[in-house]
């Protein structure tokens, strides 16, 4: 399923994404990535599971949902820390956490600040992105 606002691609080398999953190169504020975009339920529900790193190039997975809603993320079965950045129905960054990977069941959730549109991991500590700045194509 294409993204309305993150459809295009970015021109260049393609690195190999998960099955299905687009690569598309976004904005937050003034800082420019390239991600996975997670855009179905079965890609959200996958996420970054079993991912041990991501390949050069690629700066992380953008998870969209058709409707603004309160979201919960766990990090079972995923291996690396990630830092998860909330986006609102206005696509701007409304906060953030840092994840680390499960150790016990039950795995510990986070959950969104609210009502978000968007979500973006990233590898943890990689990115300082402020509150307020907005999401687009890039």
């Amino acid at each position: 399923m294409a993204l309305a606002l993150l459809a295009a691609g970015c021109a260049g080398q393609e690195v190999e994404a998960p099955e299905g999953v687009e690569t598309v190169t976004i904005r937050v504020g003034d800082e420019t990535l390239r991600v996975w975009v997670a855009d179905t339920p079965d890609e959200r529900s996958r996420g970054l599971q079993g991912v041990d790193g991501l390949p050069d190039g690629i700066d992380g997975m953008l998870f969209a949902w058709p409707e603004p809603g309160e979201r919960v993320f766990h990090m079972e079965d995923t291996l690396i820390p990630l830092d998860i950045w909330w986006f609102d129905a206005g696509l701007r960054l409304v906060g953030s956490d840092t994840m680390t990977p499960c150790t016990a069941v039950p795995c510990p959730l986070y959950p969104s600040p609210g009502e978000v549109l968007r979500a973006l991991e990233t590898p943890a500590g990689e990115r300082d992105l402020p509150v307020g700045a907005a999401l687009s194509a890039g």
